[in-house]
């Protein structure tokens, strides 16, 4: 909670807010509508209050590539309905991204983190004419697979420049995008991908991490295995070569390189003038799937439409951010995460976007020597790499310029107030701040950036324009002023999800029903017809015309979280299931009753620690090896991000009365929460939460010593 008053001195002040885009914005809406606006405030109400007007306009002003058409959105539908937009419009998400055509100028810079045998790796860089030539040549050769539009076009790859030219390609023929980052065990991208049906994968033969070379090919020759037995797919495969692979092929793969070729020979997929022909097709055309992190049960595969991906990233960086053709934007992603995605659509304002594959903390200089060395002026982390950051003693103020620096953005998780004080004493006194919220779900933000706003100590600046963002209380009332509630959002929105896969046409009449109950009981359940995100927040009274900070006060579901990396709780479960459940061919001693996983909070809340409690069999001991089985098949086939800081014995696991385990109770009393505030009337078994209470205290102990 923010304990400052509302009058506390901003820490930035932006110089020039007077001629930032999002003023320029302002003063177009007032001349074009007869209003007179005068603040952010103003201008957010109105924003959400005409989402039809606002909407219309800001696709004049961001110049989207395209046709727009007379209708925009029924704005006096509500979020549940989901209503159509821009019913008329045909645009290409691709063709936007590549309006830029310059040779002079450079579009992807690829740096890679160095290892003993390569200490000074070269970056690679591509300019906007080589990207729109390796792109043209990309979907001759996609064709060539008689690939069609709706087919679906994955991912498995580390944040490389080939990536983003096959998630160029792909989507510039309407097909849709599917990605999962290289460090993700094979179970967990099966899950994924078995789901979907990609008829087309990229794969890496190797990534970097923590300065050693980890050879993937043999989780891509795993993952197409459960792809063939669990559903009978065999995709084409496309291998991104490098120098460091080792591996044998399989026979039927194909090199990038091969396969790039074959596309320029046939030269498919070009109109008369030699140009890329675009696949344009509905504002709410399929762009592509992301995943939820998998808390109830299989990731949910959340399906975006390519015109609202369009039309917010170009709200959000052009009139918010005011980023601009000259600046070099970093953010430092996997491919599996929605940052890659946001990074990307970077390319439809012409400016530089930097790629790194490899560790950001191994030695804690290295991302800031590219900062200088490449002038990036937009750097995008997570709040825990600062938190780690800070934690390691590192100071990239004292070692490195850093005067190219405009903007930082911070997300994954909140970023805790002393941050705040750490960026601006140790990285940078005079850069934008900007700590934002949004998520996989909508593959944007409800609340982030504004260039022509002041940033305030342990607050996200504003609400997004045209983000109907609200709190509300349990019981589904508007919170009172400075009372913490549920983000949700009252108004439709361009970039809420079209729905669940499969969408109506890809699958059968079943499928669909229940993609769209799932989609429905996700976001519209809670309340009644308006969406609810899961985020526990605060808006604060409104300063300096900003309509109300927001201060996030943590997940409202049992999603774990350490280090910014979201995953659920299902992931453990499954890994559990798979390799300790009882059957008749495991031995006793390697079987696991039950399990519940839950995050308990550390640093002073600014991180989570996972913890995984398991119930074995005859209440026998839990061994260091069995401890050390857990984790090693956690870690393989999932990530090492999933590998829990403790595993505890316990004697029972609790349930609820219609057999649910009981996580977020759990969560709650190791966190130092009284089993008084547990209904205990609604579970089987609530005995079992005196062992919890007992060892959160514990716990919790263990935390302040660390």
């Amino acid at each position: 909670m923010n304990t400052e008053s509302p009058g506390a001195p901003p820490l930035f002040v932006p110089s020039d807010a007077e001629s930032s885009r999002c003023v320029a914005f302002l003063r177009k809406v007032n001349k074009k509508y007869g209003l007179a606006l005068d603040s952010y405030c103003d201008l957010y109400r109105w924003s959400t209050d005409h989402i039809d007007s606002f909407w219309d306009t800001v696709w004049d002003d961001v110049a989207i590539v395209g046709y727009k058409g007379q209708s925009v959105v029924d704005k006096n539908t509500l979020p549940a309905a989901n209503p159509p937009w821009f019913s008329e419009a045909r645009i290409n998400w691709a063709e936007n991204m590549l309006t830029c055509r310059s040779a002079d100028k450079f579009a992807l810079i690829q740096a890679t983190e160095p290892t003993p045998e390569c200490p000074n790796p070269p970056h690679q860089r591509v300019t906007y004419a080589d990207l729109y030539a390796m792109v043209a040549d990309l979907v001759s050769a996609l064709l060539m697979l008689d690939l069609k539009p709706g087919d679906r076009v994955a991912s498995y790859s580390s944040n490389c420049i080939e990536n983003v030219i096959a998630c160029l390609a792909a989507t510039a023929i309407g097909c849709i995008w599917v990605s999962a980052a290289a460090d993700f065990g094979t179970q967990g991208v099966l899950e994924r991908f078995e789901q979907v049906q990609p008829r087309v994968i990229f794969a890496v033969d190797a990534v970097v991490y923590n300065g050693k070379v980890h050879h993937h090919l043999p989780k891509l020759q795993s993952l197409l295995s459960g792809l063939s037995e669990r559903c009978s797919l065999n995709p084409v495969v496309i291998v991104i070569e490098s120098a460091m692979n080792t591996y044998t092929w399989d026979t039927d793969w194909v090199s990038w390189g091969t396969f790039i070729s074959k596309g320029k020979s046939s030269s498919l997929g070009r109109t008369s003038e030699g140009e890329i022909d675009w696949c344009r097709q509905s504002f709410d055309w399929p762009l592509w799937i992301l995943f939820s992190s998998g808390t109830t049960g299989r990731p949910k595969p959340i399906v975006h439409r390519a015109g609202g991906m369009l039309l917010q990233a170009k709200k959000e960086f052009v009139i918010c951010a005011d980023l601009r053709p000259e600046d070099v934007f970093f953010y430092y992603t996997t491919t599996g995460w929605m940052m890659w995605n946001f990074l990307v659509s970077g390319l439809s304002v012409g400016c530089t976007l930097v790629l790194y594959d490899g560790s950001p903390l191994r030695d804690p200089s290295y991302l800031w020597h590219l900062v200088d060395e490449l002038q990036i002026s937009i750097f995008g982390t997570s709040a825990k790499y600062l938190d780690q950051l800070s934690r390691m003693g590192y100071k990239p103020r004292d070692h490195h310029n850093l005067t190219c620096l405009r903007h930082i953005y911070s997300t994954g998780s909140p970023l805790g107030h002393a941050l705040f004080d750490y960026v601006y004493e140790h990285i940078h006194p005079n850069v934008l701040l900007a700590s934002i919220t949004g998520g996989t779900d909508i593959c944007s933000l409800f609340a982030g950036m504004c260039s022509a706003l002041p940033v305030h100590r342990g607050e996200i600046q504003c609400r997004m324009l045209g983000m109907a963002i609200e709190t509300f209380t349990h019981e589904g009332r508007n919170c009172q002023a400075s009372e913490a509630g549920e983000l949700v959002c009252v108004r439709p929105f361009p970039c809420m999800p079209i729905g669940f896969w499969p969408l109506p046409g890809f699958g059968t009449d079943e499928s669909v029903k229940a993609a769209a109950e799932r989609f429905r009981l996700s976001y519209f359940a809670e309340y009644k017809d308006v969406w609810y995100h899961g985020d526990h927040v605060l808006i604060t009274p409104s300063q300096h015309g900003n309509g109300g900070g927001l201060i996030m006060l943590g997940r409202s579901d049992g999603v774990l979280n350490p280090g910014g990396i979201r995953f659920g709780s299902s992931e453990i479960y499954n890994v559990l299931e798979t390799c300790f459940s009882f059957s008749e061919e495991r031995n006793a001693n390697d079987t696991i009753e039950d399990a519940l996983v839950v995050a308990q909070s550390i640093d002073g809340g600014t991180d989570e620690r996972v913890i995984l409690f398991v119930k074995l069999c005859d209440k026998r001991a839990l061994s260091i090896e069995m401890e050390q089985k857990i984790r090693s098949e956690i870690r393989s086939r999932r990530s090492p991000r999933h590998v829990p800081a403790r595993i505890i014995q316990v004697d029972d696991i609790p349930y609820t009365l219609n057999g649910k385990r009981v996580e977020i109770p759990v969560k709650k009393i190791i966190n130092g929460a009284q089993i008084s505030s547990v209904n205990s009337a609604t579970l089987r078994n609530p005995e079992c939460l005196v062992q919890f209470a007992d060892i959160g205290e514990m716990l919790r102990k263990e935390a302040m010593k660390c």
